[in-house]
């Protein structure tokens, strides 16, 4: 059985988790996130009612989803135990520090990883399949210093849902075995527009050059280093 790691049980977390649970695929889903449902959250993060205030978002996901909860953070300590036998790792969470950790780590283990973002009325999606297409910080060197999270900025609600389906869709062909990477797509929910920018590795990435190669033969649309 394949295994997808999902990073956050937020606004992309949810539609993330739910739409990979309708393709069709049966993955084990480990659901990770340490936080607990608040009221505020009830908006966008469409697994929730007031009846699930107080509990586990990763715990409630996996409930509505048929997932396994990993009440815990992602970091440096527990990646090694979150990432063992992943197939494909989903990053839905909220803080860029922790989006640029779940690359490296990706990227060191030769893990494919499936990059979603969504801040105001923007979104992002980004496949990144390790020693194959550029990732995270092909794009942006580091993390940046000050960068707002979806509760100081706010998000557009049904750009939430938007990013996370695409996340699942983008997952879902990793595990397929015929992963569409290499491209970085981007929305624009007041425009209504969707772009789409291939990407190249940058030769001078520090973490693709720690990259365990993804070995997989099926690559559609990867660009050449």
């Amino acid at each position: 059985m394949k295994t997808a790691v999902l990073l956050g049980a937020g606004g992309l977390g949810c539609p993330a988790a739910l739409a990979l649970a309708e393709e069709g695929l049966d993955p084990r889903l480990l659901i990770v996130d340490p936080d607990r449902v608040e009221h505020s959250n009830l908006a966008r993060q469409i697994l929730y009612s007031d009846q699930d205030l107080g509990a586990f978002k990763a715990e409630v996901a996996a409930r509505r989803t048929g997932g396994e909860a990993r009440v815990m953070r992602f970091d440096a300590g527990t990646a090694g135990e979150l990432l063992r036998g992943a197939d494909v790792l989903l990053d839905g969470t909220d803080d860029a520090a922790t989006r640029f950790l779940a690359n490296d780590e990706a990227l060191r283990r030769g893990i494919p990883l499936v990059h979603g973002a969504a801040l105001g009325w923007t979104g992002q999606l980004l496949t990144v399949l390790p020693g194959a297409t550029a990732c995270l910080r092909c794009l942006f060197e580091g993390p940046p210093q000050h960068a707002p999270t979806c509760a100081e900025a706010g998000v557009l609600a049904p750009l939430c849902g938007l990013v996370g389906a695409a996340m699942a869709r983008a997952a879902a062909a990793v595990l397929r075995g015929a992963p569409d990477a290499g491209t970085l797509l981007t929305w624009d929910a007041r425009r209504g527009t969707e772009r789409a920018l291939p990407l190249r590795r940058d030769p001078a990435c520090a973490a693709c050059a720690k990259a365990a190669s993804y070995s997989h033969k099926e690559l559609n649309r990867c660009p050449s280093p």
